[in-house]
């Protein structure tokens, strides 16, 4: 695996945390194993931070923060510029590793690696477009316009399966918003978080800065507890569970923080009697099996109309038996393992309770006997009202429910408590704009005719319900990252109130 020295990386770790420019000693550190999920085995030790040193390197970020908030927004853009074109020279290696360590295909490895670089070429233009809004003040010789500042210092807390991508949503544009960034990756992925940060502090090393993207790696009890629980980061991005964001929203809260939460997902499509079949059943594959059933985004429940299920199921199937199932960096592999031998767990105990209700497992769904975690794909036949069905298992389960009436399925799409992605595969015009008015889907996505995963970098990226509310990404999600103030500006020589108020 020569692309690891390409990386920076180590066998172990030489240290847990990177904030003031350089990275901190391993000694007398607890160590966590990278373990790379197609054939079980240890990649790398990883040295986990500890309290003083989340305070060493918060402390760091604060003082940077004073500095980079005075540099104009648009030489701001120019470091973002070097990220992008330095994730640019790291991209094959640099998705490898993701693929090594988190275990989806190569080509989505590229992919994520890809979604980084975007989203820096987006931020480059962002720079120059921090736009505030003038007022026409009713007071005679007054000017009344808005402005945005930095916050601060931003918290981003990601998970596994998305181990870089989403970090480089955050950190691109808080750092040309003038934010720095405090970063806490998934101790599932710390190698790909080691590999981001080096790139990062060559790129902040060459304009002689410090201290604007930082690493903490370690425990959730010791360094996720105290981020969210930190006054001086008013801003806490995470993704992961709907369990995570419960605390987290409570904690960040209470100390009257902001948050941008992105968490479960229970992704539906709704396919009717006029779908073009064919694009219906790739969306569906590649929702489903994509990531091993591990994206935020994937496909989990498929509503088809009555009068086609009988042939559509049977051209899911088709295809299900064709997906290649293997080692992720090989080529042609279309599904890779799951992450570890929880996700297994979790995704047998579902299939348990799938019997149990009286479903119907019609493809896959057994552990396959070979070195990592692998499992089949599985596709079920499922009722709309299971409470297993309303629950998102982070694993490739597929339910197939029948419906009759188009005003149904979207009933049925809308009861579940995620509200991610959905979409609707039909040709009829009338369905289409149904599904994405006021009275259709209830997700932050919605789709006509293109699957549930697959979200661009130039449209804000969220859910409703549960999902958290929070958007990143495009449009004009840079807003989360600043503080709004309005100035009025009074240049006459009398003082008068709003309103018409006399006070004399």
């Amino acid at each position: 695996m020569d692309f690891l020295k390409d990386l920076g990386i180590e066998k172990i770790n030489p240290g847990a945390c990177s904030g003031p420019g350089k990275w901190a000693s391993a000694e007398g550190r607890d160590l966590i194993a990278s373990v790379n999920p197609a054939n079980g085995k240890e990649i790398a030790k990883v040295a986990q931070a500890s309290a003083d040193d989340y305070e060493n390197v918060m402390t760091a970020a604060t003082e940077a923060f004073k500095e980079w908030r005075m540099m104009p927004a648009p030489r701001r853009g120019l470091v973002v510029r070097d990220l992008g074109e330095a994730l640019r020279a790291k991209k094959d290696p640099l998705g490898k590793l993701v693929t090594l360590e988190m275990g989806k295909i190569v080509q989505e490895g590229w992919g994520e690696v890809q979604e980084m670089i975007d989203i820096c070429d987006f931020s480059i233009g962002l720079s120059r477009q921090l736009y505030g809004l003038t007022m026409h003040s009713e007071r005679p010789m007054h000017r009344m316009y808005e402005q945005w500042h930095p916050l601060g210092v931003v918290g981003v807390i990601s998970a596994f399966n998305f181990p870089v991508a989403v970090w480089s949503w955050n950190a691109a544009i808080a750092a040309v918003c003038g934010d720095v960034v405090l970063w806490k990756p998934s101790s599932e992925t710390p190698l790909t978080a080691i590999a981001v940060q080096n790139v990062c502090n060559d790129v902040m090393k060459a304009h002689n800065l410090t201290g604007i993207f930082n690493l903490v790696i370690g425990r959730g009890s010791v360094i996720g507890e105290k981020l969210i629980n930190d006054r001086r980061i008013p801003l806490v991005s995470a993704t992961g569970s709907c369990e995570m964001g419960y605390r987290i929203g409570k904690v960040v809260g209470e100390r009257l923080g902001r948050t941008i939460l992105e968490l479960g997902g229970n992704n539906a499509i709704i396919v009717d009697e006029t779908a073009d079949i064919d694009m219906a059943v790739r969306a569906i594959l590649f929702g489903a099996v994509g990531t091993a059933g591990q994206r935020c985004t994937t496909t989990r429940r498929v509503f088809l109309q009555k009068d086609i299920a009988g042939e559509f199921t049977e051209r899911l199937l088709s295809a299900y038996k064709q997906v290649r199932i293997g080692d992720p960096l090989e080529e042609g592999t279309l599904m890779g393992p799951l992450v570890n031998e929880a996700a297994i767990e979790v995704m047998m105990t579902a299939l348990e309770t799938i019997k149990k209700a009286g479903g119907e497992i019609i493809y896959g769904g057994k552990t396959l006997d070979r070195p990592g975690f692998y499992v089949e794909p599985a596709i079920v036949r499922a009722q709309h009202e299971w409470p297993i069905v309303h629950e998102e298992t982070f694993a490739p389960i597929l339910y197939l429910i029948e419906y009759d009436r188009f005003e149904d399925a979207i009933e049925w799409h809308n009861e579940v408590p995620q509200g991610l992605s959905s979409a609707v595969f039909t040709t009829n015009l009338l369905r289409a704009e149904t599904f994405l008015s006021h009275a259709g889907s209830d997700c932050g996505i919605a789709n006509v005719n293109i699957g549930t995963s697959g979200a661009e970098i130039g449209g804000a990226f969220g859910g409703e319900k549960e999902t958290g509310g929070g958007r990143e990404s495009g449009s004009d999600s840079w807003k989360a990252y600043m503080r709004r103030q309005t100035n009025t500006i009074n240049w006459s020589k009398d003082l008068p109130l709003a309103q018409g108020i006399k006070f004399e």
